[in-house]
């Protein structure tokens, strides 16, 4: 589901491990589904064509709700960087201690460590 269009308190949210995405990993790594979604609450978005800083939204995701984990999901391309702040800010500003991963992928869809 796409960050903007996301409520920020709702069921699903329940006890679920968040996966932040940046919209373009699902194309580029080819098995992004099947290693990254399963299991997962999974919210996308890209701040550069959305021009916007998810920060303050994902925060209150993250305060009104048992959220397990959060995993980041985004490209080596610095527009991905955008996504990776993001969740820091909203961790940060949240208040809580939520256990959290950043996993980037390479242009040609491999996973970097």
């Amino acid at each position: 589901m796409q960050i903007k269009l996301l409520p920020v308190q709702a069921p699903f949210y329940d006890n679920c491990r968040l996966l932040v995405a940046a919209d373009c990993s699902a194309y580029a790594y080819a098995g992004f589904h099947e290693e990254f979604m399963d299991g997962k609450i999974t919210l996308i978005g890209c701040p550069k064509l959305d021009d916007t800083d998810y920060s303050e939204k994902l925060s209150q995701i993250m305060a009104l709700n048992d959220i397990k984990s959060v995993t980041v999901l985004r490209m080596e391309v610095p527009c991905c960087g955008g996504i990776e702040n993001a969740v820091k800010k909203a961790l940060m500003a949240s208040g809580k201690m939520i256990p959290w991963s950043v996993v980037t992928v390479s242009r040609d869809g491999r996973i970097l460590d």
